[in-house]
């Protein structure tokens, strides 16, 4: 074979190469963008306690966060979640926080509004202050919407869920971390001594503090699940509060553990990607130990 022969195969080999490799960053871009973004996945999870009274056994609890609505999670994506939720049959909802990306500049409230209140959970809906939430001046306009959708909204106190027997399981909810106030011994005055107690705190590293609370389990959300991550590097986006907890289930303390559950999710904020970080709704099962 020539000199000049060689020369074109290695130069067709390289610029081969670079068109393959602009091809897989274009492809990974557009997915990226496009359509994980859109991939929602439903993960359901067993709950299991001896302080859950055996009356809560089957209890489902659905959990939503985040929809960031405003940026790149729009009205229909919304209606078309609560659909998905209601036929779900939950009976407790809870939302974690980061309703609108930014409250103040948000033009549908009326429409969210109109979304959120259709949703179906006859032992309750439960929410709490996310960092957007209060950003933005958004703080009354987030407790007026989820006040109309018909949400209990917990900023440092808590409610109990009671059955028709009596029995009990309380709720409690913390201020955010990032613009709030959060107090977790504020929140957990009124519960009784024993009380299955689940914690909702927008940021997933109070779980730090609240494993000394005697709370046995916290769901938040906030990180996104880091909403980039690349395959032996892991996420990219870790915010404050979330550096430490990011993704799934955690457990912490030894002698009344603390489960701690992070949610990815459902929209995104400031890049409107999402890799290897699936939008969520999480659906749990309560299940009693009681002897």
């Amino acid at each position: 074979m020539s000199e000049e022969m060689t020369r074109r195969s290695f130069l067709k080999r390289i610029f081969g190469g670079l068109i393959g490799a602009g091809a897989a960053a274009s492809g990974g871009y557009f997915y990226a963008r496009n359509i994980e973004p859109h991939m929602l996945d439903i993960t359901q999870h067993e709950i299991r306690h001896i302080r859950i009274p055996s009356s809560f056994d089957g209890v489902k609890i659905i959990q939503f966060s985040d929809t960031h609505l405003g940026f790149q999670y729009d009205l229909n994506e919304l209606s078309e979640l609560v659909g998905r939720i209601n036929k779900l049959n939950p009976d407790i909802i809870f939302f974690t926080g980061d309703l609108m990306d930014k409250p103040n500049e948000y033009q549908n409230i009326d429409g969210a509004v109109k979304e959120l209140s259709r949703l179906q959970a006859p032992l309750g809906r439960f929410s709490i202050y996310g960092n957007h939430d209060h950003g933005g001046y958004g703080s009354d306009i987030y407790r007026d919407m989820m006040e109309r959708s018909g949400f209990t909204l917990l900023m440092n106190n808590g409610e109990p869920i009671t059955l028709l027997d009596g029995s009990k399981i309380w709720v409690i909810g913390v201020d955010d971390a990032m613009l709030g106030t959060p107090d977790i011994q504020e929140a957990k005055a009124m519960v009784p001594d024993n009380s299955y107690t689940i914690l909702l705190a927008h940021a997933p590293d109070i779980a730090d503090a609240a494993s000394g609370f005697d709370v046995q389990l916290q769901l938040s959300g906030h990180s996104h699940g880091g909403q980039i991550q690349l395959p032996f590097i892991g996420p990219l986006v870790k915010p404050p509060y979330a550096e430490k907890y990011y993704e799934g289930f955690y457990t912490l303390g030894t002698e009344s553990p603390l489960t701690a559950y992070v949610n990815r999710g459902l929209g995104t904020t400031r890049l409107p990607f999402r890799f290897l970080s699936r939008p969520e709704l999480t659906v749990f099962t309560l299940r009693s130990e009681e002897q």
